[in-house]
């Protein structure tokens, strides 16, 4: 699907929108984005801490993450919604208020069972940020919107880098409380200077369309009772037949066809099917779900990886994942500035390929006399690069067609990835329960991953193609 170069759509929605004003409005963006960023990854390096003062048992402290994406990945498709109903502001600051309040709730938690609780209702308060934002830009960024949706990327590289690092800032200097409570003024600060700098929602940017519970309510079941299932099949000591697995997986699938059956003959459906697997859709929607959830869910299993089949040590497994953020971090803006050169497939295929080699050198020993650290932080730095290379495009291929629909469209790119992540880890986890050796089903796993990244490619030649503005 070939799309040309037209004059961009929205210049007038600019209006009274200078360009200073743009980057002040990006700024207060990326800073909201950038706290939701770092939370998903600060918490891990608490874990021990508050398991110790709240006296919580391991399987519940896990759940403090868990629950996190559950509330997440489960959001992220309503918030989409909500954003095109109620307005993009509204829901950015509404988004940015309830993150902010629910992180005070997590600093206040007496026990491990609030604080599970106020992650997930953490994540549901945050999970609107990212569709609002795109759909803010997309309404009031006019021709320069495709670059400064690329720059998304880098943002997330950032947040990324700087979670774990604070994380242990606070817990060794402060206390785990600390992790939750820096949330606070940061969300405050950024719901006041959005209220007074990103202009009001206009009417006729508003869908007035049904909410469509039914469908809300079939999706946000299927996705729950899936990410259960993969959470039970990723625990030691699981079984594919036991019901603790088959009993979610059921309802997962169960409700998955409901909801399908469901969009297809309501008037006004929650995702409309041509969204998700229609033309020039489904090629973008599984390239995210496979080269933006799988291999990105597999590569963060790299610290473990590291420790168990070379013996690294905590402090030098952990740093491995710093060549692939602080690659991606340079490369997405300079892809993001080139994407209307460059159009949207050939970063697919560039990235692809260049995460392919990442993923074989992960699979094979180290070699050419580097050593193990440096051996797998070129592969994490080799997949950093495609990841970065292929963001601004996997942000755009689909949204320049329906710019109206930017907020769902966000928020289907999420739920793709969240999803890919998911399936990918419960697969390899489970594997490497049952295994005595983890670190050859690391290896191997790496290695069907170069397979599939392989094997997406003539996929890509079905990604709606586009230079210039849109």
């Amino acid at each position: 699907m070939n799309v040309p170069a037209s004059a961009p759509v929205g210049d007038a929605a600019c209006a009274g929108l200078p360009p200073a004003r743009r980057g002040l409005v990006f700024a207060v963006i990326a800073l909201a984005l950038m706290m939701m960023s770092i939370d998903a990854t600060i918490v891990a390096t608490a874990l021990h801490a508050l398991a110790e003062d709240l006296g919580a048992p391991m399987n519940w402290t896990g759940w403090t993450i868990t629950a996190y994406w559950f509330g997440y990945v489960v959001m992220l498709p309503v918030s989409g919604r909500l954003a095109e109903r109620l307005g993009n502001r509204r829901v950015f600051l509404a988004s940015t208020l309830a993150f902010a309040a629910a992180s005070l709730a997590c600093a206040l938690a007496t026990n491990i069972y609030w604080l599970v609780l106020f992650r997930a209702l953490q994540a549901i308060g945050g999970a609107g940020l990212t569709p609002a934002a795109t759909g803010i830009v997309v309404a009031r960024f006019g021709a320069s919107r495709d670059r400064v949706l690329g720059l998304f990327g880098a943002v997330f590289s950032v947040g990324s880098l700087i979670g774990p690092v604070l994380g242990g800032l606070f817990v060794t200097y402060a206390g785990w409380r600390d992790v939750f409570f820096v949330n606070v003024p940061i969300g405050l600060a950024m719901a006041l200077a959005g209220g007074w700098l990103i202009p009001r929602d206009r009417h006729e940017d508003r869908l007035r369309r049904s909410m469509d519970a039914l469908g809300m309510l079939l999706a946000g079941v299927s996705v729950l009772a899936g990410m259960l299932a993969a959470s039970v099949l990723g625990d030691a000591g699981s079984r594919v037949l036991s019901w603790q697995f088959l009993a979610p997986l059921a309802l997962a699938l169960g409700c998955g066809w409901a909801f399908f059956r469901h969009i297809g003959r309501v008037a006004e459906p929650f995702l409309p099917p041509r969204l998700i697997h229609g033309r020039g859709f489904a090629a973008t929607n599984l390239l995210n779900a496979t080269y933006g959830g799988m291999v990105t869910g597999a590569i963060t299993l790299v610290p473990l990886y590291a420790a168990t089949r070379y013996g690294l040590d905590a402090l030098d497994a952990g740093t491995l994942l710093i060549p692939q953020s602080a690659v991606a971090l340079v490369l997405a803006p300079l892809a993001a500035w080139a994407l209307r050169a460059t159009g949207y497939r050939w970063p697919f295929y560039v990235g692809g390929l260049l995460g392919a080699v990442g993923l074989l050198l992960l699979a094979l020993t180290p070699r050419f006399g580097l050593s193990p650290w440096a051996w797998l932080a070129l592969a994490t730095l080799f997949t950093g690069a495609g990841a970065g290379i292929m963001g601004p495009a996997s942000r755009n291929a689909a949204l320049q067609l329906v710019p109206e629909r930017a907020a769902t469209m966000s928020a289907l790119r999420a739920t793709a990835q969240e999803l890919g992540v998911i399936v990918v880890l419960a697969i390899i986890t489970s594997v490497m329960a049952t295994s005595t050796e983890p670190d050859a089903v690391l290896a191997t796993s790496y290695a069907a991953l170069v397979l599939l990244s392989l094997a997406m490619l003539p996929v890509i030649a079905r990604v709606p193609e586009h230079r210039g503005a849109w």
